[in-house]
C-alpha cells in the first residue's frame, strides 16, 4: 500500500504518503491564497523526499471539506487527475475528521475551523475516530452554548476565543494524519470513506450579480 494523501479545504495545503504503517513523508504550508501554486510541488517534494516516484502510488486519500470554495477543489480536482492518470481509487474523507484524528482525544469534543464570514465550520466527536454530528456552517455565537464545557481543535476555537475558550491543537489539517485515517479505515475493509466531491455547506462567494445591464447586442 502506498497512500498519497492531500488536502486544501483549509489555509494549509498539506500532502502525505503513507505505506499502511507509517507516514514516509509530509509537507504542509498555510497559505490561504496559493493551494493551486503550491499543491504539486508539494507532491514532487514529498515523492523526492520518500525516494518514491508517482506510479508506486495505490491509492490516493482526498479531504473534501467543509471549506471555500476555490481553495477545496483546487484538492479534489488533482486527487481525481491522479486517480485517472495512475488508475487507482481515491478515497474521500472528512476534512474535519482528519483534524480530529491528529488531536487524539479520547472525550467528547468538537473540531472548528475558519469558514470566513465571521463563520465557523465545526462537528462534534466523542473521540478522535467518531463523529457524532453532521459538518456544518454557522456563527461561534450561534453554537457557544451547544459545545459549553467541550475541548475545540483547530483555527477556528483560535480565532473565536470567547466563544471556544478550551482552544487545543492541532490548529492546521494534515495530510499525515488525513492518510494514517485512511489506512486504518482500509485495513478495517475499507467501509466509512466519502465520495470525493465537494462538502461546500455555503454557496460560493462569487456569484453573478442579480438584475444586472446586458451590454451584448441581441
Amino acid at each position: 500500500m502506498l497512500l498519497l494523501a492531500l488536502d486544501t479545504a483549509t489555509p494549509a495545503v498539506t500532502v502525505a504518503l503513507h505505506d499502511g504503517e507509517a507516514v514516509l513523508a509530509s509537507s504542509s504550508q498555510v497559505d490561504a491564497r496559493r493551494h493551486g501554486e503550491l499543491l504539486l510541488p508539494a507532491v514532487d517534494r514529498v515523492l523526492k523526499e520518500a525516494g518514491l516516484t508517482l506510479d508506486a502510488v495505490t491509492g490516493v486519500v482526498v479531504g473534501v471539506g467543509p471549506g471555500p470554495y476555490t481553495g477545496l477543489r483546487v484538492g479534489l480536482v488533482t486527487a481525481a487527475a491522479f486517480s485517472s492518470a495512475l488508475g487507482v481509487p481515491v478515497h474521500g474523507l472528512c476534512t474535519l475528521d482528519g483534524l480530529a484524528y491528529a488531536s487524539g482525544i479520547d472525550e467528547p469534543f468538537a473540531v472548528a475551523t475558519d469558514a470566513r464570514r465571521k463563520e465557523v465550520y465545526w462537528a462534534r466527536y466523542e473521540d478522535s475516530r467518531t463523529r457524532v454530528t453532521d459538518a456544518a456552517v454557522d456563527r461561534p455565537a450561534e453554537i457557544a452554548e451547544r459545545l459549553a464545557g467541550l475541548p475545540v481543535v483547530g483555527a477556528g476555537a483560535r480565532l473565536y476565543p470567547e466563544a471556544f475558550p478550551d482552544a487545543r491543537d492541532p490548529e492546521h489539517q494534515s495530510a499525515a494524519a488525513l492518510a494514517g485515517l485512511a489506512a486504518e479505515k482500509l485495513a478495517a475493509g475499507g467501509e466509512g470513506f466519502l465520495d470525493p466531491l465537494p462538502l461546500y455547506l455555503r454557496r460560493p462567494d462569487a456569484q453573478v450579480p442579480k438584475n444586472y445591464k446586458v451590454v451584448t447586442p441581441k
